[in-house]
């Protein structure tokens, strides 16, 4: 059975947005509510990472889109590093391409940020308990697709996906790599997949026949 939560204890935080007045508003939202500790800030997911290994938080209130450092690839090498801080993503976006490659990288929760506050707050303890959070709209969404599917979508993982719309923007194997926070050999590894579950003899290929089936839109 899982145990209560403990509700007299502190939650420490970091804010990860690339927007000023967001990281103010969560800060101000979270240091005036008894239970709260923020310990730090980051406005990209690059220095997230360094900031969460460092800080040590129980939770990370992430944004998904941002320059310098998405979110996805801030999640997926939080998970990588098997760091213990729970990562609550909290955006404005709700599609496919946004939630699942979030939550597969290794999200404990996804909430949209016009949650109420007392929301906010009950997701945040719920996430430092490691207990899954999705706002509403994201669940239905969540369980429409695992009903039915996208065409040609579910041939590909969430990372490989990742990989082609890079590859589709013309980014090179290297500054794939950089920004996914993985190697050159495993970008390589991801295409070979690709290409193998498309029929597609190289790059070009890859990506003509992802736009083809709707993979990339």
């Amino acid at each position: 059975m899982t145990p209560a939560p403990d509700a007299s204890r502190t939650i420490t935080l970091v804010l990860v947005d690339d927007h000023p007045v967001v990281r103010d508003g969560l800060r101000s939202v979270f240091t005036s509510a008894p239970g709260f500790e923020v310990l730090g800030e980051a406005a990209d997911g690059v220095t997230a990472v360094g900031l969460v290994r460092s800080a040590d938080p129980d939770v990370v209130l992430m944004d998904l889109r941002m320059p310098g450092g998405g979110g996805v690839a801030a999640i997926a090498e939080l998970t990588r590093l098997g760091v213990r801080s729970r990562v609550l993503v909290l955006t404005t976006y709700d599609t496919d391409s946004d939630t699942i490659p979030a939550i597969e990288a290794g999200a404990t929760g996804y909430l949209l940020k016009d949650a109420p506050r007392d929301e906010l707050f009950t997701a945040v303890r719920a996430a430092a308990d490691g207990r899954t959070v999705l706002s509403p709209a994201v669940a239905s969404r969540l369980v429409s697709r695992v009903r039915t599917p996208a065409p040609g979508h579910d041939a590909l993982s969430a990372r490989e996906r990742e990989v082609l719309g890079l590859v589709a923007r013309g980014t090179s194997n290297r500054a794939i790599a950089a920004e996914l926070f993985i190697s050159e050999a495993t970008v390589k590894t991801h295409l070979a997949h690709v290409f193998a579950k498309l029929g597609a003899k190289d790059r070009a290929a890859a990506v003509a026949v992802a736009y083809e089936r709707g993979i990339l839109g």
